[in-house]
C-alpha cells in the first residue's frame, strides 16, 4: 500500500512537471507584474490626456457623432477643472491630480489610445481582466501563472491586495476560470493580518499536520480514482501551499525591518496615504520574494464611489488621486532604486475613462464611463521610458492614433513576460483557449 511519502513524492512530481512545462516562449524582459487597478474609470481628460479645444468649448456641444450605443448622458463638453503642467525631460503633461506621479513621466510610457468594448463596470471589469465580458474566463494573473509558473514557493503565484472594495463582478474577475484552480488569484486584505485565517485553528502543529496527513490520505485516494487529474493536483497544491504561508505571510506582512525614510517613501505618515501605501510597500516586498503578478485595488474612501464620478467629478477624483498618488510615486522610486523596476512591469490604469461630456449640473457635475479612447500607463521591464503612444482626437473622445484595445495590451503585456499570446492556450470546450481569443497584436512601438 503506498505510503504518505509516496503520495506527496507523486503530487510534487506532477507539480514539478506542471513548473517544467511552464517556461517562457522567449527571452522575458519582465519577471513580475504590479497592476494598478483604478476601479471606476480615471478621466483621461483630467489626469494625462489634456484637451485644450474642450476646455475652450466647455457648455457646447460636442460637434462630433457620438456612438448610436451610449449611455443616456449629455452632449454638453465639460472642461477639466484641474492644470495641467509637463514634467522631465519628455514634457509629458500631466494634471496637478497627479504632482507626485508626475516627477516619474521619464519612467513612464503613457498610452492615450486604450480602447474597450464594454462601457458598464462589471462587463468591463472582465473585459480588462479576462478579455471576455461575460463572466467565468481566466484572468490575465491565472494565465501569466499558468504560462510561467511561479518561482516562489512559499507564496501564491498571483496576489490581490484589497483595500476594502471589491469591483463590480466580484472575486471571478481574478478567477482562474477553466484553468486548474491553483492558478487563481489569493486576496489579502488591507492592514497587517492580511489573510484572515492564517493563524492555525489548531492548539498545536502537530495536530495541523495530523488533519493535513488525513486529508492527504483522502486525496491520495481521489487522485488514483480520477488518474491523476489536474483538478486534484491543484487541490493537494494548494493546501501545502497554504500551509506554507503560515510562515511566509507573517514575515511578508511584517514591515518593522522597513527604514523611517522607506516608510515616508509610501506615505505611511499620513492618515490619508497609509492603507493604500501600505499595500504599494507590500507589493515591492511580494516581487522581491518571486510572486509574479501583483494587483492593488482602490482603496475605499468615505462618500466616494471608487473612481467613478458620475457627479462630485473635482472632489472625487482630489479624493482618490490624494490617497494613491505619493504611494505609487513612492514603489516607482523604491523600485528602480533597488534595481528592481528593470525588470517588473508597472501597469496602472481602470476599465475605461470617462466622457469628455457633462453629467449633471453645477457643483455636482461629473462625468459617465467611457470606453472609445481612455489612458493606461506603464513602466519598467521592456517599455519605452519617456514616452508618450498614440492619442484621442481633439475632444478626447475617440482613439484616432496607434489604438491599443484591451486584446493589444494584453498580448504586448504576455510579450513582455515572454509568452507568445498565441501560443499560451488552454484546450476547453472542444478547442483551443487563450487569453486574446483569436484578437490582438503586440504593439511593438512601446516596447524597448
Amino acid at each position: 500500500m503506498p505510503t504518505r511519502r509516496d503520495f506527496l513524492q507523486l503530487a510534487f512530481a506532477s507539480l514539478h512537471t506542471e513548473y517544467a512545462r511552464a517556461q517562457p516562449h522567449f527571452a522575458p524582459k519582465a519577471k513580475s507584474v504590479i497592476f494598478l487597478f483604478m476601479d471606476g474609470g480615471v478621466s483621461h481628460i483630467d489626469s494625462f490626456d489634456p484637451k485644450a479645444r474642450v476646455l475652450k468649448e466647455s457648455g457646447q456641444t460636442l460637434p462630433i457623432a457620438r456612438p448610436k450605443i451610449i449611455r443616456a448622458v449629455s452632449p454638453l463638453l465639460l472642461g477639466s477643472p484641474f492644470e495641467f503642467r509637463q514634467y522631465g525631460q519628455c514634457g509629458a503633461p500631466v494634471s496637478s491630480l497627479f504632482p507626485e506621479i508626475a516627477r516619474h513621466v521619464d519612467d513612464l510610457c503613457i498610452i492615450r489610445s486604450m480602447v474597450a468594448d464594454h462601457s458598464e463596470h462589471t462587463a468591463a471589469n472582465y473585459f480588462m481582466h479576462s478579455g471576455s465580458g461575460l463572466q467565468g474566463r481566466p484572468s490575465i494573473g491565472a494565465w501569466v501563472n499558468y504560462g510561467l509558473g511561479s518561482p516562489s514557493r512559499n507564496l501564491p503565484g498571483y496576489v490581490v491586495l484589497e483595500n476594502g472594495m471589491t469591483p463590480p463582478g466580484g472575486m471571478d474577475i481574478f478567477g482562474n476560470g477553466f484553468l486548474p484552480a491553483n492558478y487563481q488569484a489569493s486576496m489579502f486584505q488591507a492592514g497587517p493580518r492580511a489573510v484572515a485565517d492564517i493563524v492555525p485553528a489548531d492548539s498545536t502543529p502537530a495536530k495541523q499536520r495530523a488533519k493535513l496527513d488525513l486529508l492527504s490520505e483522502l486525496d491520495k485516494g481521489a487522485l488514483a480514482r480520477y488518474h491523476g487529474a489536474p483538478e486534484v493536483q491543484a487541490a493537494i497544491a494548494n493546501y501545502e501551499l497554504a500551509y506554507r504561508m503560515q510562515a511566509a505571510v507573517p514575515e511578508l506582512t511584517d514591515i518593522s525591518g522597513e527604514s523611517e525614510v522607506t516608510r515616508k517613501l509610501y506615505g505611511l505618515d499620513d492618515k490619508e496615504t497609509e492603507e493604500y501605501g501600505r499595500s504599494c510597500l507590500l507589493a515591492r516586498r511580494l516581487v522581491e520574494r518571486g510572486v509574479r503578478f501583483i494587483e492593488l485595488l482602490s482603496p475605499k474612501r468615505d462618500g466616494i464611489d471608487r473612481w467613478d464620478q458620475h457627479a462630485l467629478l473635482k472632489k472625487g477624483h482630489m479624493i482618490n488621486a490624494k490617497a494613491t498618488d505619493k504611494p505609487i510615486a513612492g514603489l516607482l522610486q523604491d523600485l528602480k532604486a533597488r534595481g528592481l523596476l528593470a525588470d517588473t512591469l508597472v501597469v496602472w490604469g481602470g476599465e475605461f475613462g470617462r466622457s469628455p461630456t457633462t453629467q449633471g449640473s453645477g457643483d455636482g457635475v461629473g462625468r459617465d464611463h467611457h470606453p472609445y479612447g481612455f489612458t493606461m500607463w506603464l513602466a519598467g521591464a521592456g517599455v519605452k521610458a519617456g514616452l508618450t503612444y498614440g492619442a484621442t482626437d481633439e475632444y478626447g473622445f475617440y482613439a484616432v492614433e496607434n489604438r491599443m484595445h484591451v486584446h493589444d495590451f494584453h498580448a504586448t503585456l504576455l510579450h513582455l513576460l515572454g509568452l507568445d499570446h498565441t501560443r499560451l492556450t488552454y484546450p476547453f470546450s472542444g478547442r483551443e483557449m487563450r487569453l486574446t481569443d483569436v484578437h490582438g497584436n503586440v504593439a511593438k512601438g512601446i516596447l524597448s
